[in-house]
């Protein structure tokens, strides 16, 4: 069974404006929200801060992942993605995306603001294609 990302369409909208917004750097943004059968349900969005202010790279400070799972914790809910954007590259995990989706094993949604393509992906499942169904 293909696990899916069920997300609102104004959030996958909020998202990519994100990510636009901050091009020509890599945008990033934590999803909350509750693992359901046949996949994650996104309750809500939070768009974080890059830190590095990288075209190719993204880093959130571990303080405001702190904040945004106490949030979710308090509301019954979890950490279920992590969002960033590839300004100019296509939606696929590069190597320095895989080491982190180690140490966060979520699955990542990726945009790419050079197709204007969005994919999910997580490592439990060797990398393949996670949908993301909008609702």
């Amino acid at each position: 069974m293909q696990k899916s990302i069920i997300i609102t369409n104004s959030d996958k909208e909020k998202l990519i404006q994100h990510a636009k917004s901050e091009e020509p750097y890599e945008s990033c943004a934590i999803l909350i929200g509750q693992e359901i059968e046949r996949g994650w349900k996104v309750i809500e969005v939070f768009l974080t801060e890059n830190t590095e202010k990288s075209k190719i790279n993204f880093t959130i400070s571990p303080q405001e992942e702190f904040k945004i799972d106490e949030i979710a914790k308090q509301k019954n809910l979890e950490i279920i993605s992590i969002f960033h954007s590839h300004p100019t590259s296509e939606p696929i995990p590069s190597n320095t995306d895989k080491k982190f989706m180690k140490v966060n094993p979520y699955p990542w949604i990726i945009y790419s603001g050079h197709t204007n393509i969005m994919k999910a992906y997580s490592l439990d499942l060797e990398l393949n294609d996670i949908s993301i169904d909008v609702v």
